[in-house]
């Protein structure tokens, strides 16, 4: 037995230091009877403690972050990046801009707080520069920096009292200093004092470590507005500034803000102390986004890290129907500001220091824990024994899923209609009828599902299935899918269900054609596939048809093969993760567009066999042989890397076998980029043959389709006996 999806599906919207905690809990031990999926604007999530530090020097970005994409993949839980557009409580439901809702029986809403403008006329946007989102901040920052003049010294006003600010400031000045920028840093506060709420003593170290460095310290002015030149505060004074950084008073999200839900005087969600909402007991708010009605408490880190345990235990209570625990905020806690020298300011029960090992306690502590959080070492499988109703699952017909399920989708889908639909599932029966010309070509193609999110793996199988036609000339017209659902609970097959033919109907929609019926079963796996039909719009376009001289265009970037097998094994980074997506979603119709325009004498799309394989099937079938330039083939970001650490698919050995008909120059079988030519593609792009005098008109006709990197990788030659692929490879 496979373990199944629960019946409960809990969501946890945004991986702060309260959700990241119930992700790594749910790594340890799952709540039985549950299914976690986890929602970010970010494949990466950012430990605010640390930011000064990989801002001075003292850290590799890395170290501050948190990869959702090997962390969720570690624990066996979907990640959904997209942005949230509306929650239905009352519905239990998610809704997102494109992508099907999302249906929730436990929601955690974690996604931080941002600085409030108010009061503030922005009359320019161009020197200012927001702390949050901390994920771009520093790249942002560098290329503000990198946009003025070199020798230009480099006035910049950070606005803000609070520790983050301090620490902004005094680790910024680090920062350039080390890269010997000249700079002049002001730090900006409307209160009478920067760090107030802090001890006197602290308050005397703080200003002692800024006067040390040269930054300037600007008290009781309030900024009424940002302009071209920099600041302006309310007593009409100004100051020149060619980067505002922002990191004011915390203020909710937009996203909070436009909820209708019971807010606290500031804008954040009031919480009861078992931190669920006033007004939905099955909504959880945590961290800088939710208020405790009447503890109000800062806005930093430390509450929510106290807060994880709370709501973990609260989630598995609310499951089982027990009494759920409240969350008491400590009056105080451990202050640490890093001033980048080996030091840092600490206060801690009416007492300061600043020391060197107050850093060293510091450092101990934010590296403690996020080694918490870095640990992406695949969740161990289990395996249940089965529940009583289900000790014998039938296979055969009798594996089909639900009729119920199935209504219900088809009910709610949204179906391209076309005329050439005669009996489709406007009014389903036991086959569709289509009306055709005289020529129809069809294909089948499906999968094991390569990602955890259905909605994806919808649109990457119509995508793929329908490629195919595109190739040939063919212009879809109809499908018939073919779906596996993983066994689970019948409400969690629904969303899977509903995810999965969401995404693929949005695909078909987009090319003209309509789902017409198909079948689904149930089994341990997620599988999906299409049987595709379309019209013949033009002469079909085989692969045997390569002629002397041709030059060879391929219009993607490959590597999906390596870069799935690593996702599945947890090592793939984040970085990598939706450049890899995006890829795959990329439609093959532009294929369409060429054959009608330009005399292309063969194409195919480069799939399973992989590049080197699909070219030598053309040039058998042409009986011809080809030179290639490998630095001319593109890879998708991070395939060199995966094929340094000898990651790839489980396929690609058996695609080696061609090596027979390779001739190698310059290189040799081992070389890694060599080993992306047999890497199997998921979704991969059009491989064609053209006279060299079309090749500029098809690369810019593929460019202004989204296809960037198309370029002429190699030339079709003649051959003698036996049909050679010849690679070059510096």
């Amino acid at each position: 037995m496979q373990t199944k999806k629960g019946k409960n599906t809990v969501v946890l919207l945004g991986v702060g230091h309260t959700n990241a905690h119930v992700l790594r809990m749910w790594k340890m031990e799952p709540i039985s009877d549950a299914h976690l999926v986890v929602i970010s604007d970010f494949p990466v999530a950012t430990y605010s403690g640390m930011m000064p530090g990989v801002l001075a020097g003292q850290y590799p970005v890395p170290s501050m972050e948190i990869d959702l994409v090997r962390f969720c993949r570690s624990v066996g839980v979907p990640l959904i990046l997209d942005r949230v557009t509306d929650i239905d409580a009352q519905a239990g439901k998610i809704l997102f801009g494109q992508r099907p809702s999302l249906r929730f029986d436990f929601l955690s809403i974690g996604i931080g707080s941002r600085p409030t403008f108010d009061g503030v006329e922005l009359e320019s946007k161009t020197p200012l520069l927001a702390i949050k989102p901390m994920q771009t901040f520093l790249t942002r920052l560098d290329q503000r920096i990198a946009s003025l003049p070199a020798d230009q010294t480099v006035r910049i006003a950070i606005v803000g009292g609070g520790i983050g600010t301090i620490e902004t400031a005094v680790c910024l000045d680090q920062r350039l200093a080390d890269r010997n920028q000249a700079r002049e840093i002001s730090l900006v506060t409307r209160s009478s004092v920067v760090g107030k709420g802090l001890l006197e003593s602290t308050q005397s170290k703080i200003g002692s470590a800024l006067k040390q460095r040269g930054i300037n310290t600007l008290c009781d002015k309030a900024v009424t507005a940002i302009s071209e030149t920099g600041l302006r505060f309310s007593d009409k004074q100004t100051l020149d500034a060619d980067i505002v950084i922002w990191g004011t008073t915390a203020s909710p999200p937009q996203f909070i803000q436009d909820i209708g839900w019971q807010k606290d005087n500031r804008g954040f969600l009031a919480t009861k102390p078992t931190l669920q909402t006033q007004q939905h007991p099955n909504v959880f708010v945590v961290g800088d986004s939710g208020t405790i009605s009447g503890r109000e408490t800062d806005k930093a880190g430390v509450f929510a890290v106290r807060q994880g345990p709370v709501l973990w235990d609260n989630l598995q209570r609310s499951i089982t129907g027990k009494p759920l625990q409240t969350y008491d905020p400590q009056r105080d806690y451990l202050k640490l500001v890093n001033t980048a020298d080996g030091k840092s300011i600490a206060q801690y029960k009416g007492r300061s220091f600043h020391a060197q090992w107050c850093w060293r306690l510091k450092d101990y502590i934010d590296r403690k824990f996020m080694k918490m959080y870095q640990d992406y070492a695949p969740m161990p499988m289990k395996v249940e024994a089965p529940e009583p109703d289900e000790a014998m699952r039938c296979l055969g017909c009798g594996g089909k899923i639900g009729g119920q399920i199935l209504s219900s989708v088809l009910e709610e889908l949204d179906v391209n209609h076309n005329d050439k639909v005669l009996i489709g599932l406007d009014h389903p029966d036991d086959a569709a009828v289509i009306k055709t010309g005289d020529t129809v070509t069809a294909t089948i193609d499906f999968f094991a599902s390569p990602l955890d999110d259905a909605w994806i793996t919808g649109r990457i199988a119509a995508l793929h299935s329908a490629s195919d036609l595109f190739v040939m000339g063919a212009q879809p017209t109809a499908a018939l899918a073919t779906i596996q659902l993983p066994f689970g609970h019948p409400r969690q097959q629904l969303q899977d269900m509903r995810e999965l033919m969401g995404g693929a109907n949005e695909e078909f929609a987009r090319m003209g054609a309509s789902i017409v019926g198909g079948h689904s079963i149930e089994g341990p796996r997620l599988l999906a596939g299409f049987t595709v039909i379309g019209d013949q719009t033009v002469e079909s376009r085989t692969k045997g048809e390569l002629a002397d001289g041709d030059a060879l265009i391929l219009s993607k970037p490959i590597g999906t093969g390596s870069l799935l097998a690593a996702w599945m094994q947890c090592l793939l980074p984040a970085a990598f993760y939706q450049p890899l997506i995006d890829a795959m979603l990329q439609s093959n119709a532009v294929a369409l567009d060429l054959v009608r325009d330009f005399s292309i004498t063969a194409m195919t799309d480069v799939t399973g066999f992989g590049l080197a394989g699909h070219l030598v099937e053309m040039l058998r079938a042409s009986h011809k042989s080809a030179t290639i330039e490998m630095d001319k083939v593109a890879l998708l970001p991070g395939t060199g890397q995966m094929l340094d650490l000898d990651i790839e698919s489980s396929l690609a050995p058996d695609n080696r076998l061609l090596m027979s008909r390779v001739k190698l120059v310059g290189a040799d079988v081992s070389h890694k980029r060599i080993a992306a030519l047999f890497d199997p593609q998921t979704c991969g792009g059009l491989l064609l043959g053209c006279n060299p005098s079309d090749a500029p008109g098809i690369i810019d006709t593929l460019a202004s389709a989204g296809f960037p990197d198309a370029t002429v990788i190699g030339t079709i030659t003649s051959h003698s006996t036996e049909p050679r692929l010849t690679i070059a490879a510096e």
